[in-house]
């Protein structure tokens, strides 16, 4: 009775082993498959493509919307500079950036990518498939070459647009610059045409190459003059990003503030150049004559408060007291 008892433990033990060894649970890449694929279909996405660099292995999708110039130009390396703007969105919809305007700007080497931050998949991706500057492309990338297991931000996997949560696949899309002082005029341009700005004179020579700006009260015309060297008294400005976000309201009601000529950025030196007290005037910036590729750290935290390439548009400048030395 013993025996036959053991007998039937040990083949119900053989049986479950077996069931175990034979269970068709899908490993991560065909897990990351798996998901692109219901993504694709369940967004009626066509023209995608899977990555075929080094014998289809990387598991990225990609879709090319614009070509870049490729003639005589050599493929973007690792070593190389580049700048481009993206747009970021989770696949379960809980992480959905789409502000190319201020926040999602990148410029330095392309092998640098992948420490700032942004996943090794998009680094991959840029050098692989994407090629060539001027280029922009869709690119879906699977979650182990994305933030993989740990997910990243803050908070809860719940949260909406603080934290992507773990094993999620992203949805890229990227436009690589291929000459950011082009791109800054497009966008500039775009913006006063989408919201009927008129009357601004362009700035296409010298140190303000680039400017746009609009007088619309003069100064007086009595006293000191904007120059190098000079300080004055703003009583009112209101500076935004393109996006119409507003990064700095400007002085307290009552209370102005005091500029030096050298402590502002380039370009606010040079629209402000010659202009004496009452004047009253529109600028916007191109990110080269605002704050450059470095972006501006808050000097406190640290934190990046204004992103790469970023431009400015400062309105209702209205300048008081110039002093000159």
């Amino acid at each position: 009775m013993k025996q036959t008892i053991f007998t039937l433990l040990l083949i119900t033990s053989i049986g479950l082993i077996s069931c175990r060894k034979t269970q068709n649970d899908p490993d991560i890449k065909q897990y990351d498959d798996i998901q692109i694929q219901n993504y694709i279909k369940a967004n009626g996405l066509t023209g995608m493509q899977r990555d075929p660099t080094n014998g289809d292995t990387s598991g990225i999708y990609y879709q090319i919307l614009s070509q870049g110039s490729t003639a005589g130009v050599t493929p973007m390396d690792y070593p190389d500079s580049l700048a481009f703007v993206f747009t970021l969105k989770s696949f379960d919809g809980k992480y959905d950036n789409r502000d190319s305007v201020n926040a999602n700007h990148f410029n330095g080497l392309l092998g640098h990518i992948s420490t700032g931050g942004l996943p090794k998949g998009l680094q991959s991706a840029i050098h692989d498939l994407v090629k060539y500057k001027g280029t922009r492309a869709r690119l879906l990338i699977p979650s182990r070459l994305a933030y993989g297991v740990s997910g990243y931000g803050s908070g809860s996997s719940t949260n909406v647009n603080t934290r992507i949560a773990g094993n999620q696949c992203l949805d890229y899309y990227v436009n690589v610059v291929s000459n950011v002082d082009d791109y800054d005029d497009f966008v500039i341009n775009a913006y006063m045409k989408k919201n009927n700005l008129t009357g601004f004179t362009h700035v296409t020579s010298g140190r303000g190459k680039g400017l746009y700006y609009k007088i619309t009260t003069p100064g007086s015309g009595t006293g000191d003059a904007i120059g190098v060297g000079s300080s004055y008294v703003v009583s009112a400005y209101s500076g935004k990003f393109l996006n119409d976000y507003v990064f700095d309201p400007g002085p307290v009601s009552g209370s102005p503030t005091s500029f030096t000529n050298e402590s502002v950025v380039v370009g606010f030196q040079e629209a402000t150049k010659g202009q004496t007290s009452g004047t009253v005037m529109s600028i916007f910036i191109p990110s080269r004559l605002g704050y450059g590729k470095a972006g501006y750290p808050d000097p406190t935290t640290g934190t990046t408060t204004i992103a790469a390439n970023v431009c400015l548009y400062f309105t209702g400048l209205t300048i008081g007291t110039v002093t000159n030395p």
